[in-house]
């Protein structure tokens, strides 16, 4: 047993044990940020539930159903029968311009930060040559007294009081639901005097005052279509199909400008039925809040078993070279306080900064580790390596953790640094002449 206690490669198949038994917790902890981060979203959910959920605007566009006649083959009698069908045919406007104002706060749910809004838009453009002849369909089969402009919207319990349209200078108000599903699941829509002059112009103006929270999205649906919005949120992503083609992001907010034409999108200005999705060409704005703690906690853990294998390896390097003998369970422990550093992480991040919260839960495993080392090796010389060490380890992660766009280049040259420093001081070692002296141990 005593042979076995001071045999070197024994120990290495105890420290490589030990890293792969301390990868259960450390997964455990993935878990926990994981579950951490499902409760945050969960509260989100419940404030946007109340308040507004995100919003799409898509339209608006011109519904106007019509009667198709088609064969049908009657089994019973043995004859064709010439029945008669609803469809409908969509339009799109030929310009659509849209400005608004967002106005965004911050609500909170427990310990989490929701960010909710309030938007004041303006919608206006023109309808120009609804004709029926591009679709083959002959006009005395259109219902034009049905026809309806509908405009989708995600969530109507944000919509704060009664919309209504100008439409060729005659104000009409706006119902609950869309006249039909074949477009958009939910929306508001007005029915729309349409004259069987396929040459008729059609101007329409519209305000709407829209509750919502994270984020708000436009599709491009006019022949031309010009957005603008401004607000004094300071920290916006520009997401979706198009990217603004003029924004400035300052101290006091941001005003993005996108100009979209019908040639950018996979879809035409005129069609029937469903057999166009417009949803993929959404764009527009979240309204992020400048907190990433789970994603940088995650990315951290992520380098958890770098973490302990250094940690280790230098405790291993200490023990052949200062001839003591330090226990598995004393590796254990000093694995245990590397765990717990990330439930420290974890836990400080979602109540300070993610960067203060590094450094305190680096400190307190620091210190925690130092001392411990100390305590069983009697030697405040090793206790303040291994704190170095230790320093320059987290100190080279949060590093990583920071440069993102540059974490491999870092971390790979980082490696090959550790790599070769180890190398150094190994070379002189004779590998199969080595054994722990237990009559020097300083430990049990």
């Amino acid at each position: 047993m005593k042979k076995l206690k001071s045999n070197i490669y024994f120990k290495i198949g105890i420290i490589i044990f030990l890293i792969l038994v301390l990868m259960i917790p450390t997964s455990m902890v993935e878990n926990l940020i994981h579950e951490r981060e499902q409760v945050q979203s969960s509260a989100i959910d419940e404030v946007s539930s109340k308040w507004g959920k995100g919003q799409t605007i898509s339209g608006p566009f011109i519904s106007i159903p019509f009667d198709k006649y088609v064969n049908k083959y009657n089994k019973k009698d043995s004859v064709n029968e010439i029945i008669k069908i609803k469809q409908w045919a969509h339009f799109l406007p030929e310009k659509l311009n849209i400005s608004g104002i967002i106005q965004p706060e911050k609500r909170n749910r427990g310990i989490y930060e929701v960010v909710v809004y309030e938007s004041k838009l303006k919608i206006e453009g023109n309808f120009d040559n609804i004709d029926f002849k591009n679709l083959d369909i002959d006009k005395k089969d259109v219902h034009f007294d049905k026809a309806t402009l509908n405009i989708g919207i995600n969530d109507l319990k944000g919509i704060e009081k009664q919309v209504s349209i100008k439409w060729n200078n005659q104000n009409i108000s706006f119902n609950s639901g869309t006249s039909t599903k074949e477009i958009i699941s939910s929306g508001i829509n007005a029915v729309v005097p349409i004259a069987n002059d396929s040459m008729q112009t059609y101007l329409f103006s519209t305000e709407i005052d829209l509750k919502g929270s994270q984020y708000l999205y436009f599709t491009p649906v006019g022949k031309t279509t010009d957005v603008r919005i401004k607000s004094n949120w300071t920290t916006p992503s520009f997401t979706g199909t198009y990217l603004p083609d003029d924004r400035t992001v300052t101290d006091d907010g941001f005003d993005s400008k996108w100009n979209i034409l019908h040639l950018n999108r996979n879809y035409p200005q005129e069609w029937v039925g469903s057999k166009y999705n417009i949803d993929i060409s959404t764009f527009g704005t979240d309204l992020l809040l400048p907190v990433d703690n789970y994603k940088k906690s995650y990315r951290v853990a992520r380098y958890a078993i770098l973490f302990l294998a250094l940690t280790f390896l230098t405790f291993f390097f200490v023990e052949i070279m200062r001839k003591v003998f330090i226990h598995p369970i004393q590796y254990l422990l000093v694995g245990m306080a590397i765990i717990v550093f990330y439930v420290l992480l974890l836990s400080f991040s979602e109540h300070i900064t993610f960067n203060f919260a590094y450094i305190i839960a680096s400190i307190l495993t620091l210190s925690l580790v130092s001392l411990y080392t100390m305590a069983i090796l009697k030697s405040k010389q090793i206790g303040f390596l291994i704190f170095g060490i230790l320093f320059i380890m987290y100190s080279f992660i949060f590093t990583i953790i920071q440069l993102e766009d540059y974490a491999l280049l870092i971390g790979s040259s980082g490696m090959f640094i550790i790599l070769c420093i180890v190398m150094y001081y190994s070379r002189k070692i004779d590998w199969y002449n080595i054994n722990l002296d237990e009559k020097e141990s300083l430990s049990n």
